[in-house]
């Protein structure tokens, strides 16, 4: 009997058999467009047998790892990756094995659908140059639920005190109760029609405070009121975010640094290198390469595009204009709500980014 898996753990083994069917990888633009492409050397996967590698050769894939030595034709997997990708496109959610897969993963000896790895890439890939050291990537799929780039719930919360007038408990237990389709902003609106104001105070969690440190001092307050201006202007996109605090100018900053030299877009962008590859609010960030060296994206229709750190500007260029802030859970995430913290109030909004699913 076919199995069924989700669009997320299908769209990974319908990528990795689509590079070892081509042989290669689009390198993407930073409008999301192929550039150029780039020759694959071999791709090396966690398997539940070990570490194995795809060597692609002239017509077939050679496998090798702990317990396995086998070739394989490469048409094979192009062959797979179809049947998968189409019973992707017409699936709601979970899917099922297409007709002849499940006997094709049982050649290969692949049982897990998503490698399962403690570093958070999906694979590696080898291209060719002198070192030919594999690069860790994270895959996400425009077709199945893509992961967030950062989704670090509540230890990513910014917090805002509540200033302007002291609410006596009565009204900030009715201010937190407010339901709306749209309650976080309806509960900052309220707050300000009952004499309230909301002033950044920091980041919540003192590590991913002193991870955004490392981008820059003053980062918290740059992210923490683009955050807010998604909620006032229901603005999502962290290009139309980062020209709207360009206008806004929350740091203060001179006229010069800002038009000549770019300051906002080059800290946003900084900041999205760093969580594309690796950084986490609840763990320490020292500004050191991580496992995760790029990501390759598969399009609705299938096409995979790559971005890496070998083309660093490009990669960053791609994030300014791919990326959108996006809002957590508000139970899970324990925000959108006055609370109380060493007699002063907070309200706290939730930092989350993922990349557009267009």
């Amino acid at each position: 009997m076919a199995f069924t898996a989700t669009k997320r753990e299908w769209s990974e083994l319908c990528a990795f058999f689509q590079l070892l069917s081509h042989g290669s990888v689009q390198a993407g633009n930073a409008n999301g467009q192929c550039a150029y492409e780039i020759p694959i050397a071999y791709v090396q996967r966690e398997e539940h047998d070990g570490t194995r590698r795809y060597y692609v050769e002239d017509n077939e894939i050679h496998i090798k790892g702990e317990s396995i030595d086998r070739h394989f034709l490469r048409e094979d997997f192009g062959v797979v990756s179809n049947l998968i990708l189409e019973a992707l496109k017409s699936a709601d959610s979970e899917v099922e094995s297409p007709e002849g897969v499940e006997e094709f993963l049982d050649e290969l000896s692949i049982f897990n659908l998503e490698a399962k790895t403690e570093d958070r890439t999906d694979l590696h890939i080898a291209f060719y140059s002198k070192q030919m050291q594999p690069i860790g990537f994270r895959i996400y799929s425009r077709i199945g639920g893509m992961n967030p780039l950062l989704d670090g719930g509540r230890a990513a919360n910014i917090k805002f005190e509540q200033k302007g007038i002291r609410f006596p408990s009565p009204t900030v237990n009715k201010i937190n109760a407010l339901e709306t389709d749209n309650e976080v902003l309806d509960r900052m609106l309220m707050i300000e029609r009952l004499g309230g104001e909301i002033k950044f105070n920091d980041a919540a969690d003192k590590i991913f405070r002193s991870n955004l440190h490392m981008i820059d001092l003053h980062f918290p307050r740059l992210i923490g009121e683009m955050v807010r201006t998604m909620y006032y202007d229901n603005v999502t996109k962290v290009s139309e975010l980062v020209d709207i605090v360009k206008e806004q100018n929350p740091l203060k900053i001179k006229d010069e640094l800002i038009r000549k030299h770019g300051y906002y877009e080059h800290k946003v962008k900084e900041f999205l290198l760093a969580i594309a590859t690796g950084m986490r609010p609840a763990k320490l960030y020292n500004g050191k390469e991580s496992s995760i060296g790029g990501i390759l994206i598969m399009n609705a229709d299938g096409q995979i595009l790559c971005y890496s750190k070998l083309d660093r500007q490009t990669f960053a260029d791609f994030l300014l204009l791919n990326t959108r802030l996006e809002k957590g859970n508000l139970q899970k995430d324990h925000y959108g709500y006055l609370e109380r913290e060493n007699n002063l109030f907070y309200f706290k909004l939730n930092l989350k980014v993922g990349l557009l699913k267009r």
